[in-house]
């Protein structure tokens, strides 16, 4: 970087009272008790900050050409790539604009403003509710939709409801929880695990943990491989992907020269080979995989790992934009190619000071300087509140960090499905989950059904009789406590389980027009016909029906339905989705019919639907997995259906064009 430039840069990112011109170099010292703290100056901390964003920056707009475009080779060797056609959008904008490798975090940083930087899962997921309302995709856009259900993180990512759960959505968008904690290994670690299970699960969420770990390791390491190995100390031992990681160095001793050969096995081991319901080109072990092999390869040079992360493959630009970000940290402003970050004639400072919201709702156009300035002030909020210290005068001062600070999840409660309970059956349900196992449970207020135990947040025993109970619950930390109301329901008999009859429109999965479709599941999830939907499984392969059977944009009402030789008495209905694709699966309306004595199909009266359906709500509202509750007063009769009309959407992509309405449902339950 030139020396001009450079001084510019310090010059124009400060935090007021705080920073000043120029860098200095970071401080490696130790309290005497236990030698668990370290020493950074702010202004060298200020510096790897600004490089994180800048880095990601350029790495996001460099690598979204390449995004999906290298699966079964890799790209050319033919390097530097440069910005190809982003240039003309760096110019249209003057200035970086957003995309989802920075516009989320962006959005984080802001909360980290307004509630300090530990924000709750709930303040989280208002965010998330408020700002993103379009362009999300897989495990993001199943959280959102999940989040307009009425459910909070971590259920939000759960894998029996997320069915993306283990796609590479929370690696691209959690960093800046790490380089707001820097040298904080263990707490970025477990912080970037509780975070991305907003949208994700089990080793879904593991890439996302070994980059919180380097991210804040890289303020005091810079070589590639040790950061790699503390990476690799902070995820689960046993877990799939630190046996990733073990697996790519492996590959890198074994073709130290040759990065293809490397990326050719890797690439059938974690896509060619992968189990059909987790092979997509946006997984997230095989996309961390991309990673560690640009890394090992790059070794810190940022132009080559760029070029690395993008010609891997895959979903190219998240790799190079998550690691441009940490070789910013790590080698600080200076590391970073001056002719990435001022690729237009006449910008004297990076990217024009200028950042571009194009992607979420009311998220201010900013300063780049100014979002660098709002994550210092997260970090030194952050290091402060654990335990660190600031000292010197203005302009001079030395950040001390407690580098074994650990992170403990906000006291909430979490709210997703609440037990499923059945007369005679046994249940066994907890109402906490691993962040807030810990903390003290008890009932205050209500009864639990008969039957049934409350002790430290599980609820287990078998129920002995259908009904409604209402509790009220408290969770405390031993310093603070909070409450909240739950309604229980105990179903009776499921009459679907006995009826003799299935009723439905389309019967038979047309596998022709989903084989010509965009669709993001493995096709083991689709059932053939539909008599899965009264089977009892809710999930997993083989559960999920589709109505699709044309290939025909045409409107269509779908129905499902029983018959019973006897009449039935029955008064609410239990409607399970699967998953929703982006062109289709929901209803936009949605009525309970009956058989009457003449024969004839009537609608209930009275009908409730809990809670409400999205309706004409477009795909990034309509939640996977989900059960809705329609209600109405008893009748009886020998058959009865849920009816309604099948979305046509519209989709971008050319293969999932003009495809008819269809629905999307795993399970239908009828209770007396």
């Amino acid at each position: 970087m030139k020396p001009a430039v450079a001084d510019r840069i310090c010059k124009n990112l400060l935090i007021t009272g705080v920073l000043s011109a120029g860098i200095l170099l970071s401080s490696f010292s130790a309290k005497a008790s236990g030698g668990q703290y370290r020493t950074i100056s702010v202004k060298t901390l200020h510096d790897k900050i600004a490089a994180a964003w800048i880095g990601q920056m350029v790495g996001n707009i460099y690598g979204l050409p390449h995004e999906n475009k290298y699966v079964a080779e890799p790209g050319p060797e033919k390097w530097p790539y440069g910005y190809t056609k982003n240039l003309d959008k760096l110019k249209k904008y003057n200035g970086a604009f957003s995309d989802d490798d920075t516009d989320v975090e962006y959005m984080y940083v802001l909360q980290m403003e307004k509630w300090g930087p530990e924000p709750t899962y709930a303040r989280l997921r208002d965010a998330w509710m408020y700002h993103i309302r379009d362009r999300v995709w897989l495990a993001n856009r199943g959280a959102l939709g999940l989040m307009h259900f009425g459910y909070t993180p971590p259920f939000t990512g759960s894998k029996m409801l997320n069915p993306h759960w283990y796609q590479i959505d929370p690696q691209l968008i959690n960093e800046v929880w790490a380089f707001t904690a820097p040298g904080m290994v263990n707490y970025a670690a477990a912080k970037s695990d509780w975070v991305a299970r907003i949208t994700s699960d089990d080793w879904g969420v593991e890439p996302t943990i070994h980059y919180g770990a380097m991210f804040a390791a890289a303020f005091f390491e810079k070589d590639i491989r040790k950061l790699i190995d503390i990476g690799l100390s902070s995820l689960p031992a046993t877990g799939r992907y630190a046996a990733t990681v073990k697996e790519m160095i492996a590959l890198y001793e074994k073709h130290p020269s040759d990065w293809k050969a490397a990326r050719q096995e890797m690439a059938r081991t974690y896509y060619t080979v992968e189990p059909d319901m987790t092979r997509t080109i946006w997984n997230a072990n095989l996309n961390g995989a991309c990673a560690i092999l640009a890394l090992l390869y790059g070794q810190g040079d940022f132009q080559r790992t760029l070029d690395l992360a993008c010609a891997m493959g895959f979903d190219a630009d998240n790799q190079a934009a998550t690691l441009g970000g940490l070789l910013g940290v790590i080698n600080g402003m200076k590391g970073l190619p001056a002719d990435l970050y001022l690729p237009v004639a006449g910008w004297t400072e990076p990217f024009n000071d200028t950042y571009i919201n194009i992607t979420r709702y009311d998220l201010p156009d900013a300063k780049i300087s100014s979002i660098i300035d709002k994550t210092v002030k997260a970090a030194l909020d952050l290091v402060l509140l654990k335990g660190g210290s600031l000292t010197g005068k203005p302009g001079n001062q030395t950040l001390t960090i407690n580098t074994e600070a650990q992170y403990n999840p906000p006291l909430e409660f979490y709210l997703g499905p609440l037990p499923r309970m059945e007369v005679n059956r046994p249940v066994d349900y907890t109402f906490y989950t691993s962040a807030n196992q810990h903390y003290n449970w008890s009932l205050v207020s209500g009864s639990v059904p008969k039957g049934m135990t409350f002790v430290k947040g599980r609820l287990s025993g078998t129920p002995i009789e259908p009904g409604f109970s209402e509790i009220v619950l408290q969770l405390d930390n031993g310093r603070d406590k909070i409450t909240r109301s739950f309604q229980l329901w105990v179903r009776g008999e499921n009459l679907a389980l006995s009826a003799d009859t299935l009723l439905a429109n389309i019967r038979h999965l047309n596998e022709a027009v989903l084989d010509s479709c965009w669709y993001t599941f493995g096709k083991s999830m689709y059932a053939k016909n539909v008599n899965v939907i009264n089977d009892g499984i809710v999930n997993g392969p083989g559960s999920v029906f589709y109505s699709l059977a044309a290939k025909a944009k045409i409107p269509k009402i779908d129905y499902y339905g029983f018959g019973w030789d006897s009449p039935q008495h029955i008064s609410r209905i239990a409607f399970h989705t699967g998953g929703m694709e982006e062109f289709g699966g929901w209803f936009t309306s949605l009525n309970v019919q009956y058989l009457d004595s003449t024969g004839q199909w009537k609608p209930v009266e009275k009908l409730s639907v809990d809670p409400q359906l999205p309706g004409n709500e477009p795909v990034f509202f309509q939640p996977h997995f989900v059960e809705y509750i329609l209600s109405f007063p008893a009748i009886e009769t020998s058959a009865i259906r849920i009816i309604g009309d099948a979305v046509i959407q519209d989709h971008w992509n050319k293969y999932t064009k003009n495809v008819s309405g269809f629905t999307s449902i795993t399970e239908l339950s009828v209770y007396p």
